[in-house]
């Protein structure tokens, strides 16, 4: 556990202290090695895990809670882990092939990446509630600069709503945070837990208000999604990947951690309250699919996909009583995560291609791009929930915990957001299939970005014929 936090650390410090040039090159080797060791980190740790079927501890300093700083690790958390490095290690590949050696935007993209994956990392583990509030700092100021890399306006411009977006939201955590210590004198997870009853003080019921509204805020849940679509659309393909891929799961992550922990008793004594997520994913998934069939630029299409499939997430809450939601949710996390770095690999590459950012500029890449095509038609698949992909399973499983309860609406959201899934992934690959005028000229690419869109979105459909392992990791939650 605590070398998935260091080894970040590590190499990010290294690659700002090498700066830019000849350090950039060794900047990036030393971060794909980084990650191949955290990859492997991960995966035994899941595997401890797993198999022991126990959640795994360690106390920072030896200060164990209250007075010091818990790492904790079950299920939900080596499995956001693992999400983490599978999908940060091949992005660091195609960042390696996509970012020039005289790129100012490569220099930044390093160091601001490693420190991002070390604050996500630190979050998955922490079972502190202010220790979360600085991780959830760390990672939104890396992606706030990640974001504002390149330079130019309306990136700086994006970047300055997302950090406002950022800083609010971890602003109201944080008196949430304030407010409960106050209540009960400790901000440790396991010791909190006990304390809560459905009796508690409204002071208990107001800081978890505000710590809810400041996470679905930094989630870019409808309607606090307004910051997203312009740093996701705006940022180079590999920032755009890791932000969409990652950094959205990491609130979603803290939301369902509290649901499911310190504020369940509330929950319970107020059952509606589960139903008021559930909606505004709903309402995320429509107007989601809505901007994204009728945007005219690839990118932003893909952005206002991602509000739309973060909405599936949220679904989630009114089916926690019974059996079946989490791993719905989180296999759902898995499939949008590699699905949608695959498309914002895949739009990278038609974009250096082509010189155009426009879905209407994709006429004729059938035949000059096959293989980005496919990996963008394969992640399409899966954000659709076609089988056998990931996607499937996750929307078979939410379809399945609802019908189990009763709760047709949800059933009917999901079906419809999958047809409107289609609409637009059709749309783009109606155009790509279109002749292409004979004056066309394509820059070439490397054949590295093509792969790396392939193996993204080919992982999101394996890992539907290969969920069951994920599903018995997710038993183990604490």
């Amino acid at each position: 556990m605590i070398w998935l936090i260091v080894l970040p650390l590590v190499w990010a410090s290294l690659a700002f202290v090498l700066g830019p040039g000849r350090g950039q090159w060794i900047a990036k080797w030393l971060a794909i090695a980084g990650l191949a060791a955290q990859a492997e980190l991960a995966f035994n740790l899941a595997q401890a895990v797993g198999v022991g079927g126990t959640v795994l501890a360690h106390s920072i300093g030896g200060w164990g809670a209250p007075l010091g700083i818990d790492l904790a690790a079950d299920g939900l958390s080596a499995a956001m882990l693992l999400l983490t490095q599978c999908v940060a290690l091949p992005l660091a590949i195609y960042a390696s092939a996509y970012y020039k050696r005289d790129d100012a935007a490569g220099a930044y993209f390093w160091p601001l990446a490693g420190f991002l994956i070390a604050g996500l990392n630190a979050l998955f583990l922490s079972a502190d509630l202010f220790n979360i509030y600085v991780t959830l700092e760390l990672v939104g100021l890396a992606a706030v600069g990640l974001v504002a890399a390149g330079g130019g306006a309306q990136q700086v411009a994006a970047a300055l709503r997302y950090l406002f977006a950022t800083l609010l939201g971890s602003g109201l955590y944080l008196l949430g945070v304030a407010l409960i210590y106050g209540a009960y004198g400790t901000v440790s997870i396991s010791v909190l837990t006990p304390l809560v009853t459905s009796e508690a003080p409204r002071l208990m019921w107001l800081a978890g208000a505000l710590m809810m509204v400041g996470l679905m805020l930094k989630t870019a849940l409808f309607p606090f999604h307004y910051w997203l679509p312009p740093a996701h659309g705006g940022a180079p393909a590999p920032v755009s990947a890791l932000l969409s891929a990652l950094v959205v799961k990491a609130s979603f992550y803290l939301i369902l951690r509290l649901w499911t922990g310190p504020f369940a008793p509330l929950v319970a004594a107020a059952e509606w309250l589960a139903w008021l997520p559930a909606t505004l994913g709903s309402l995320a998934i429509f107007w989601g699919s809505w901007r994204a069939i009728r945007a005219e630029r690839l990118k932003m299409l893909i952005a206002y996909s991602t509000v739309a499939q973060l909405g599936y997430l949220f679904l989630i809450f009114p089916l926690l009583s019974g059996p079946g939601a989490i791993q719905a949710g989180v296999m759902q996390a898995f499939a949008h995560g590699f699905a949608k770095a695959a498309m914002f690999v895949a739009a990278g590459v038609f974009i250096k291609a082509t010189g155009q950012e426009s879905v209407a500029g994709l006429v004729g890449a059938v035949e000059r791009l096959p293989v980005t095509l496919f990996a963008f038609g394969l992640a399409g698949m899966t954000l659709m929930g076609l089988p056998p992909s990931s996607g499937f399973l996750a929307k078979w499983q939410l379809i399945e915990a609802a019908l189990a309860q009763g709760f047709w609406p949800l059933v009917v959201v999901v079906l419809a957001g999958g047809l409107l899934a289609s609409v637009y992934v059709f749309r783009v690959l109606r155009q790509a299939f279109l002749l292409a005028p004979s004056d066309q000229t394509l820059v070439a690419v490397p054949r590295t970005l093509e792969w790396t869109a392939f193996a993204l979105a080919a992982a999101s459909v394996l890992l539907g014929l290969r969920g069951v392992e994920l599903m018995q990791l997710l038993g183990v939650v604490a």
